[in-house]
């Protein structure tokens, strides 16, 4: 339960997950402010920040619902669903048999969806509906440049499509896409785009002229989160880590320094290596994900010494180059960093640290931490 706490970020246990609630709230309006001046729905993806809270702030802002990637986290952030029915997307493919299980359990308390790729995931999910007497809705996944999952062809998708439509426990509801190849600066983003609107345009003909429903087109990622327009086919958009940032997002040119709302505070633990201090926070509160954008800079961004590097991570060591600073931090001192990628250090935290906009400083659950299944 989150209550607050008789502490200041200068006596917080470190390394700490800190976030900044005014950031947060004004992340999660400018979002909702864009779905609702293009007619795009907001499903954001809750892998970023894992907290019935946050959850809750963004349903009261007008998302249409929520996206997980395991069935897991789902059943942990039930209770974000105070004023409405509860609507889950897991966007991630449900193949074995304890997942499709849980997946259709969970059907008889919530709306649940899943993006299918594979006539075995179909099989899964069709048989545990089945078994559990369920419905669970199903988008098909097509791939539109990622290369990670989703059917290669727009006729593909149809065969797949109309296998999901005639399948016990399982109902139709749409195309799933994720543009995740794109990382172009915004004002470079229009031909990419194009080529999936393009793409989009031809499935969804194809399925209107079959009678195939595709009620939701889900689509979206953080760094096309305000270019999503460009694509008219889609229904909804699924960015998470638009509610932190981080350092993917920054040097991406896809926010501002003012948009970063999640950090971590560490303390510099030892400087008896020349030219180098070492902090508190290794590879179990950073994660050892490079920057995407700049994947030579390190393993983070110290914006109060932006001449240090941190060059290695061990468990529980972050080690900062400092040579190239006029004056390097010292022993004891506590230190911002900015994650290149904040989703799994959020995942590495119990709680985080939520700082209101009166400077008071209070805990903030990861309810979904650990849900990997």
């Amino acid at each position: 339960m989150n209550h607050t706490q008789q502490c200041s970020l200068d006596t917080l246990p470190t390394p700490a997950l800190v976030v900044d609630g005014a950031r947060v709230d004004r992340n999660i309006a400018r979002l909702a402010d864009y779905g609702r001046t293009q007619g795009i729905g907001i499903r954001p993806h809750t892998k970023t920040h894992k907290s019935i809270e946050i959850a809750r702030r963004q349903l009261a802002a007008g998302a249409v619902g929520l996206t997980v990637a395991k069935v897991g986290e789902a059943e942990a952030l039930l209770p974000a669903f105070e004023h409405q029915p509860a609507d889950f997307l897991i966007a991630y493919p449900t193949v074995d048999f304890a997942r499709a299980g849980h997946v259709a359990d969970l059907a008889h308390r919530c709306t649940i969806r899943v993006a299918l790729d594979t006539p075995a995931a179909l099989a899964a999910v069709a048989g545990a509906a089945s078994r559990a007497g369920s419905t669970v809705g199903v988008l098909v996944d097509l791939d539109v440049g990622p290369r990670r999952t989703g059917v290669a062809t727009v006729e593909a998708l149809v065969d797949l499509a109309t296998a999901v439509s005639h399948a016990p426990g399982l109902r139709l509801d749409g195309i799933f896409f994720y543009p995740g190849h794109i990382w172009d600066s915004p004002t470079a983003q229009s031909a990419p785009l194009q080529q999936i609107a393009d793409t989009l345009a031809e499935a969804v003909d194809r399925f209107d002229r079959l009678g195939l429903s595709r009620e939701i087109v889900s689509g979206g990622s953080t760094p096309t989160a305000y270019q999503s327009h460009a694509v008219p086919a889609a229904t909804e958009i699924r960015p998470g880590t638009t509610v932190f940032n981080d350092l993917n997002t920054l040097r991406g040119g896809f926010c501002t320094g003012d948009d970063i709302a999640a950090t971590i505070l560490a303390t510099v633990v030892s400087d008896a290596v020349a030219g180098q201090v070492v902090l508190d926070s290794g590879s179990k509160t950073l994660t050892s994900d490079r920057c995407v954008p700049t994947p030579e800079s390190g393993y983070g961004f110290l914006p109060d010494y932006p001449d240090a590097v941190i060059t290695k991570l061990t468990e529980e060591h972050a080690q900062v180059d400092i040579t190239g600073c006029p004056k390097p931090p010292s022993v004891g001192e506590r230190v911002t960093v900015i994650p290149n990628h904040i989703c799994p250090c959020v995942n590495l935290q119990n709680v985080a640290w939520w700082v209101e906009a009166d400077g008071s400083v209070r805990t903030l659950n990861v309810d979904a931490r650990g849900r990997l299944s």
